[in-house]
């Protein structure tokens, strides 16, 4: 299996500053081709976003290149089958040391910041995600799937039944979240895993990319099958970034798409 991917990030149209940090990296491996990616989208005055969004996501980085080969290679360097719940085990771990990183670097400032993460992890044909607040992660392949569960206040009151989905969407707290990475004491991340086949497109997104898109329009404008180069997914992600833009979206706009391919 092998990966077309493009990522793209705008500041918006009301932000100083883009809070929003992508992570899209691809390694061989004996078993083919390993994807990584990730979006995390920052909240805090002035930069302190950015840096606890920017902080995660170089973590992340540098936890594919150093700490990931030793879940998919013995001591003999012979490739073994990615245990999911040593996979879990080791992003906790990543998560809870980032999270009193930025937690002490708020302090300092006495200012608290912190950020969300949704990473997708392409190995085979199976797909594994973290995820911490609401940035997102969708498979699109003749319908519009979201893989990911948000952690914020309305999708619980939904869980529970006291909210609709419709009630939700213009709720005065619908961006509450229920916690994130760096100003939660205790970060529960939500794990997914699955299978995906080739031709599926993977959508990464801060919640400033899909508010003011329906799922009807991104099955039409981010339909795999047109999407055949990284320049058509590139030409995909600038024009829904602009539509947004156009619809007044307020926050930063930053989205990752993989599509896969034999």
């Amino acid at each position: 299996m092998r990966f077309l991917s493009i990522a793209h990030s705008d500041v918006g149209i009301k932000k100083e500053t883009n809070q929003d940090s992508v992570l899209v990296k691809e390694a061989s491996t004996d078993c083919g081709k390993v994807m990584i990616s990730a979006i995390c989208d920052g909240m805090g005055g002035l930069a302190k976003g950015e840096v606890a969004s920017a902080a995660l996501v170089r973590t992340f980085s540098r936890w594919f290149e150093e700490e990931f080969p030793f879940l998919i290679y013995d001591q003999d360097g012979k490739m073994r089958e990615l245990d999911y719940n040593e996979l879990q085990k080791s992003w906790n771990r990543l998560i809870d040391q980032v999270n009193l990183k930025i937690a002490g670097y708020g302090e300092g400032f006495h200012s608290p910041c912190g950020t969300t993460i949704a990473a997708l992890l392409l190995m085979k044909n199976q797909y594994y995600i973290v995820n911490v607040g609401d940035s997102r992660v969708y498979r699109l392949n003749g319908e519009v799937k979201l893989l990911t569960k948000d952690q914020t206040f309305v999708q619980r009151e939904m869980d529970e039944g006291r909210m609709t989905k419709e009630e939700a969407k213009t709720h005065p707290q619908r961006n509450v979240l229920l916690q994130c990475v760096g100003a939660s004491s205790i970060v529960v991340p939500d794990f997914f895993q699955g299978e995906f086949q080739e031709g599926d497109l993977f959508m990464l997104c801060s919640d400033g990319f899909r508010h003011l898109i329906t799922d009807e329009e991104f099955g039409k404008i981010l339909d795999p099958s047109k999407l055949t180069t990284e320049k058509s997914m590139q030409d995909a992600a600038v024009y829904c970034t602009e539509l947004n833009k156009q619809r007044k979206e307020n926050d930063n706009i930053s989205v990752v798409l993989i599509k896969t391919c034999e």
